[in-house]
Formats: structure tokens, C-alpha cells, sequence
């Protein structure tokens, strides 16, 4: 296992590939970052596609968000598995050649419910954009050092939310919103040319899985088994709700209710920001704290957010400048729990790190895109059902962490190794 300070990341075969720390971090986050340029990139355009195929119904343009990110969960539970059999970067270049197609079908789609059918069909098959970076992380890394590292990568894929409306914005300025989709096509092309020639292979031929039915369907009960692992995932998939809800309704509920009309994409930006500055704040500390302190603190402080939250929302319903710093931080609180919630979860599959975390972004990501559809369904024109739902999710979250940990919250990095040290005998 190779140590956060090496300088490279080398091929586990003979293909004699090796790419820079720094490089990977930037390659991994690129990766990642073109499931959130499909849905953030979006947020501008919704009004336009709503148009253009004149939708009724305001609250149906969510759907545009909704079904890539419901499709995108039950993708997921296929990549990981052929990954461990087949190798991460076959499987990684399919996923992003069919991003590129699936996103030039979107630009060319006659009706809405065609736009939707293709937008399911791109979360689905592309869904590997969101697994296999753990996977090839959790090859080379583990622990605190995995978290690091994770932390470090989602620093840079930060920068997508906040940027990614403002560049649809852009687009739209010069080009109706089939050119938003034109944009995914072009970005996959780039990052699926920087792979093939940087990435190298980073699971060992002698560590492949074989796929059998048995193998693949055992991974899901086997995770929810996983008393250590089970609590963190549906904790993410939780919380991950409450801000998929926030991602669907943003337009209305900043735009319309509170006002900001042309100003939503800058407000937008700003709230998601602060992921940028808590995810850089994490990677400096998580490997001195640990992945548990750190992330148990901010979940509790996310609670007390959230509560802060419905107050405003039924004392201050218009007031958008009470609104963006109790938003802002609450995605910021999110970027000490997300990376750190998802390296606790995949330290006990160390074996099949590709099927775990394919098992586990299933989990996060239908449950929370689930939630997040009727977090944004329930949109009443205020912004009290989404501020209920960030209550709702955090304290239902901090009791699942809770189970997990079996009620001892904030364990320093050498108990929670004596803990998991615990929970692998316990399991032989």
C-alpha cells in the first residue's frame, strides 16, 4: 500500500503507466466532476427546456435533475463489480464514451418525456464516473490516508458546483440550451483523452474478481450486514437528500420566491462555495483528528443548522440574506462529512473495493436522489419543506452514525482502528 507522500501513482500491471500525486488528485476530481457539470451545469437551462416543450407544471422541470441523479443510484451497482473483474480503466472509458453519446441525444431529444428517458439512460450507464474513483483510490490508500486523499480530490471537484451554473449561463447567452449538453459532450471527450493517456491500471490482474450472480447480488445484503459501514452510507444518502432537494428546487426558491431572478446563478455559487473552503479545511486536519471526530461534529452541527433553519423559515420567510448563510453552511458543514463518511464506509472491503463501493454509491445515491425528487416535489413557493427536510435528515443521520459506532461517538484515530480491528474478528 503505497503512503499519501509518494510522488506517484504506478500501474499495478506491466503496461509501465505512472502519473504524479497532484496529477491524480486533479485527474480523480475531473473525473468526478462530470457528474456534477451534468446537473449543476443544468440549473440555468431549466427554464428554457420548460419552454421549449411547454411544461405546465413548474415543478416538473426538477426532473431534468432528479431522473440522472435516481438513474445515476441504480447505475451504480454495476460498474464496481465488472471493475473488479475487468479492471478500472475499461470499464472507466465505456462510462465516459456513453456520457459523451447519451449527452448529444439529450441535445437532439423531440419532446420532454424523450429529454427524461435520456437523462435516465445517461445517469444509468455513466453512473461509473461516481464509483470508480474510490475504487482506484481505495487500491493504492486506506484510512485516515484514503480520507485525505479524498478530501484533497473533492477540493478540486468543488470548484464544479460552483462554476458549473455560471458556465451554462454563459452558454445560454450565445446558444439556445441544447448547446448545454453540447458542452458535457465536448468535457467528456477531454477528460476521456487525459485518462487514456495518464491513468495507469491500478488493480493488480492477480487481484481480479470473477463475476457470478451469487457474487454480485451477495454485495448488497453484505453491506447492510456491515454494522460499521451500513450506518455511514444511509447516513450520506440522508444528508445528500436534503441537499439534492435544495440542487432541485434552487431556481425556484432563489430565483422566484426570493427574487434573485438573473442573480441566482452568482447566489448559487456562493452558497455552494463554501464546500470549496470546508473540503480544503478537512484535508488539512482529517489525518490529525480523524475521519470520525471531524465528521461527528459536523454532522451535530448540521443538526443545529438546520433547526436554525425552520426558525427562519417560519419568522423569515422573504429574507433571502438570512436564508444564504444558514444554506451556505450547511453545504459547507457537508464537505467535513461526505468524504470522510464515504472512506469510513469502504474501510472494511478492502478486498472488493470496486463492488463496495458500487454497493454503497447505490445506497447513497437512490435514497438521497429519492429524497431529494420529493424534497423538491413538496416546494409550496417557501422555503420551510426544504428547511424541514435538513432537520428531518440530520437527526435521523446522527442516529444512524450513532448505530455504527454502537453509541461512542468521536473515537480518536487509534480506537476507531481498535474498533475495526474488533469488528474483523468478529466477522472471521
Amino acid at each position: 500500500m503505497q503512503e499519501l507522500v509518494d510522488t506517484n501513482i504506478r500501474s499495478a500491471n506491466s503496461d509501465g503507466r505512472s502519473i504524479g500525486i497532484r496529477e491524480f488528485v486533479v485527474l480523480m476530481a475531473a473525473l468526478m466532476s462530470l457528474n456534477a457539470l451534468a446537473i449543476d451545469a443544468m440549473l440555468p437551462a431549466l427554464d428554457d427546456i420548460a419552454a421549449t416543450f411547454s411544461v405546465s407544471d413548474p415543478n416538473q422541470r426538477q426532473y431534468v435533475i432528479g431522473t440522472y441523479l435516481l438513474a445515476s443510484g441504480f447505475g451504480a451497482l454495476l460498474p464496481g463489480s465488472l471493475a473488479d473483474r475487468y479492471g478500472r480503466r475499461p470499464v472507466l472509458f465505456t462510462c465516459l464514451g456513453l456520457y459523451a453519446f447519451i449527452s448529444l441525444a439529450c441535445a437532439l431529444a423531440p419532446s420532454f418525456n424523450a429529454l427524461l428517458a435520456a437523462r435516465f439512460a445517461q445517469g444509468f450507464f455513466t453512473a461509473g464516473l461516481a464509483v470508480l474513483p474510490a475504487a482506484i483510490i481505495r487500491d493504492r490508500f486506506e484510512g485516515d490516508g484514503m480520507a485525505k486523499l479524498l478530501s484533497l480530490i473533492f477540493l478540486v471537484f468543488m470548484i464544479v458546483p460552483v462554476l458549473a451554473p455560471t458556465l451554462g449561463h454563459i452558454v445560454l447567452q450565445f446558444a439556445p440550451w441544447q448547446y448545454v449538453f453540447g458542452l458535457l459532450a465536448v468535457m467528456s471527450g477531454i477528460v476521456f483523452t487525459w485518462a487514456y493517456k495518464r491513468l495507469p491500471e491500478t488493480l493488480a490482474i492477480e487481484d481480479r474478481q470473477p463475476i457470478d450472480a451469487r457474487s454480485v447480488m451477495a454485495n448488497l445484503p453484505l453491506t447492510f450486514r456491515t454494522r460499521v459501514a451500513i450506518g455511514y452510507v444511509i447516513a450520506a444518502g440522508l444528508t445528500f437528500g436534503a441537499i439534492f432537494g435544495y440542487i432541485n428546487s434552487a431556481q425556484q426558491l432563489i430565483g422566484e420566491h426570493y427574487g434573485a431572478g438573473n442573480n441566482f446563478t452568482l447566489i448559487f455559487g456562493l452558497t455552494a462555495s463554501t464546500l470549496f473552503i470546508s473540503t480544503f479545511l478537512n484535508s488539512r486536519i482529517v489525518e490529525k483528528f480523524g475521519a470520525r471526530r471531524v465528521s461527528h461534529m459536523a454532522l451535530v452541527m448540521f443538526l443545529g443548522l438546520s433547526a436554525t433553519q425552520v426558525a427562519v423559515a417560519l419568522l423569515a420567510p422573504d429574507n433571502l440574506w438570512l436564508f444564504v448563510p444558514l444554506m451556505a453552511g450547511n453545504l459547507c458543514l457537508l464537505g467535513f462529512t461526505g468524504s470522510n463518511f464515504g472512506s469510513i464506509a469502504m474501510q472494511p472491503f478492502s478486498n472488493t473495493a470496486g463492488a463496495a463501493s458500487s454497493v454503497q454509491s447505490f445506497i447513497r445515491m437512490t435514497l438521497g436522489a429519492g429524497m431529494g425528487i420529493a424534497i423538491g416535489q413538496a416546494y409550496d413557493g417557501t422555503a420551510l419543506p426544504l428547511a424541514l427536510s435538513l432537520l428531518v435528515c440530520s437527526v435521523l443521520a446522527l442516529l444512524l452514525v450513532s448505530f455504527s459506532e454502537r453509541g461512542k461517538l468521536f473515537r480518536r484515530p487509534g480506537e476507531a482502528r481498535r474498533y475495526l480491528a474488533v469488528h474483523d474478528v468478529m466477522r472471521g
